[in-house]
């Protein structure tokens, strides 16, 4: 196809190029140039740059936004392959993405939370969504269990979300596990309203990440309810369990239930504002009889870390 000569057309085209957004100005070049995704990824291609179709995609809808040296390499050479001025469309990646602007207060990064907090930020880095991925919680439950070992055998998440920008459409989730487990075999499952998609893992720290795509993009203040779970039971004997918080806010629902093969002798509720800072809120919690199960309910979290510890024989 001939590139568009229509004037109002490449009008819209120049006035984006000033003004932006960046994934309106990118699809709208896409379209003066009458280039399908396909022949882009080509060409990209035909110079070595290794870009997938989803990932135009996104960049167009505006669902993700290129961070990565590669990805930034790609821009580049988009605006050679759509004929536009040297710099269009990397000068509007400075900007900041529409609709996320100042909705949230700043959170904590994981490097404050957890002692491998750096590894989980790079592979966050990796799969280029925004730091706080667009969502925040409004209620997570999440029910662990310790299997016949004293093994983190299982944990099973239900999480309410709403969107805070446009064109959200996946959550990531980060399981930590213990040391010595094997991430090769950690198992990632889908239970309802969402599917697996990219997961990630790095050994040596034991930390895996989970792509779970929504079924459509949320828009800004949207909720969302889904469901999934992760199989460990690779690692030692376990001795608590803990979730990190970036920010403030929501309804947390914390249930670790023991087989009747490894019970501990005590349970306590603790929170902790970093991976060394002392323990505080401690409180002593009593397995009931016949589930073997203890639980801590926070109506509104704080940033920081919360969890249960036990003790064995």
């Amino acid at each position: 196809m001939r590139p568009s000569t229509d004037p109002a057309s490449m009008a819209e085209l120049n006035r984006l190029l000033r003004g932006g957004p960046f994934h309106l100005a990118l699809r709208a070049a896409l379209a003066a140039r009458g280039l399908p995704l396909q022949r882009v990824q080509h060409r990209l291609a035909a110079q070595g740059i290794k870009v997938g179709v989803t990932s135009l995609s996104y960049w167009q809808q505006g669902a993700r936004r290129p961070r990565q040296p590669e990805s930034l390499r790609a821009v580049t050479a988009l605006e050679r392959i759509l004929e536009l001025p040297d710099g269009a469309l990397v000068r509007l990646l400075a900007a900041p993405a529409p609709g996320a602007g100042p909705a949230r207060p700043p959170g904590r990064s994981y490097r404050a939370l957890f002692s491998g907090g750096g590894t989980v930020e790079r592979l966050l880095d990796g799969m280029e969504l925004p730091p706080d991925g667009g969502l925040h919680s409004l209620g997570h439950h999440e029910r662990v269990r310790i299997g016949p070992a004293g093994e983190l055998r299982v944990r099973e998440s239900q999480q309410i979300v709403r969107a805070h920008r446009d064109g959200v459409d996946r959550y990531l989730a980060v399981h930590h596990g213990d040391p010595g487990c094997d991430v090769s075999r950690v198992r990632v499952t889908a239970y309802e309203n969402c599917r697996t998609g990219r997961v990630r893992c790095h050994p040596e720290a034991g930390v895996v990440v989970a792509e779970l795509l929504f079924d459509a993009g949320l828009r800004r203040g949207d909720t969302y309810v889904f469901g999934y779970g992760i199989e460990d039971g690779t690692g030692p004997r376990s001795d608590e369990y803990v979730r990190g918080f970036s920010y403030a806010g929501g309804q947390y629902v914390l249930q670790v239930r023991f087989d009747e093969a490894a019970l501990p002798v005590r349970c306590r509720r603790f929170a902790r504002t970093g991976p060394d800072a002392p323990r505080t809120g401690l409180a002593d919690l009593t397995p009931n009889g016949r589930h073997r199960a203890v639980h801590l309910v926070e109506q509104a979290v704080r940033r920081g870390i919360l969890g249960i510890a036990w003790d064995w024989d």
